[in-house]
């Protein structure tokens, strides 16, 4: 079915080598080309392997695995959307909503994959630019959420929000998250936002400690276009964070625009997967 991996990780603590010693040899055994990013081949020495940098693995593969946590899972999307090349997680975090297969059930649940047991996950990506002066000067793409938020200061920041042209308000708040379905179990989760099932197409607008109580999250249509205005007058005060990476300080007058990216990425499970079965053991439902 697949006949080059690739493997990826973002980390060397012992757990992730342990792992990745064990998948390698797995796949091994199934007689697969095996291509490591350069963050796997400085954990462990392995022979008879290419490397390359995790940006260029979906050139060269038709599967990948993500060994680590969410965090991990994020970064590959973000490298692989381009490319049309599924994504497989095994978890070592500490919540999994992405990376899926335990790392102590690695050959039951690799045995079903790669015999063509599997399913299929379609998710879309978020695209955010930022325009300073009319100027494009930072744009980027992210699984879960782009969030503006509040930085070196205690008081709260003033943004305002348009959907689609049309103007929604000016509030004040710790900052705003605006999340993917995929993101709604992130960040959105814990700033009050809804869960929104996988497969629609939406976006989320959660605002972070809003001054205003009556201020409440909004889900809106996946097509729309999102702006906020950074309208808080002093410097250094917000940041944009890209799936929980900071990327570029804010200042007056920055307008941030969130819409669907145009690629998505391709997440594979195991054939047992269930995503209400996820939530009940992540969120602890029902004990």
């Amino acid at each position: 079915m697949f006949k080059k991996v690739g493997l990826i990780t973002t980390s060397s603590v012992e757990a992730i080598k342990t792992t990745l010693i064990e998948v390698v040899s797995y796949l091994r055994s199934y007689d697969q080309e095996i291509i490591l990013n350069k963050s796997c081949a400085e954990s462990i020495k392995i022979d008879n392997c290419k490397i390359y940098d995790t940006n260029e693995l979906g050139n060269h593969c038709d599967l990948v695995i993500a060994i680590g946590g969410d965090g991990t899972m994020l970064k590959a999307s973000r490298s692989l959307c381009d490319f049309n090349v599924p994504l497989l997680g095994i978890n070592l975090g500490h919540v999994g909503f992405l990376a899926d297969i335990p790392a102590d059930n690695i050959s039951k649940n690799l045995d079903e994959i790669m015999n063509g047991n599997y399913v299929e996950d379609i998710r879309f990506l978020l695209n955010g630019q930022v325009f300073r002066k009319n100027k494009c000067i930072y744009e980027d793409y992210a699984l879960n959420d782009i969030v503006i938020q509040k930085w070196n200061i205690a008081h709260l920041l003033e943004l305002e929000t348009y959907i689609n042209g049309a103007f929604v308000h000016i509030h004040r708040s710790d900052g705003m998250i605006v999340a993917s379905p995929t993101g709604s179990t992130a960040y959105a989760l814990a700033g009050g936002g809804p869960i929104v099932q996988p497969s629609l197409d939406a976006l989320l607008l959660v605002p972070i400690c809003p001054h205003s109580l009556t201020n409440r999250p909004i889900v809106i249509d996946g097509e729309s276009s999102i702006e906020i205005v950074v309208t808080t007058r002093e410097a250094d005060n917000a940041r944009l964070a890209i799936d929980g990476e900071v990327k570029l300080e804010l200042v007056s007058h920055d307008r941030i625009r969130v819409e669907k990216k145009d690629r998505s990425i391709k997440l594979i499970h195991p054939p047992e997967h269930n995503q209400f079965h996820i939530l009940r053991e992540k969120l602890n439902w029902s004990t």
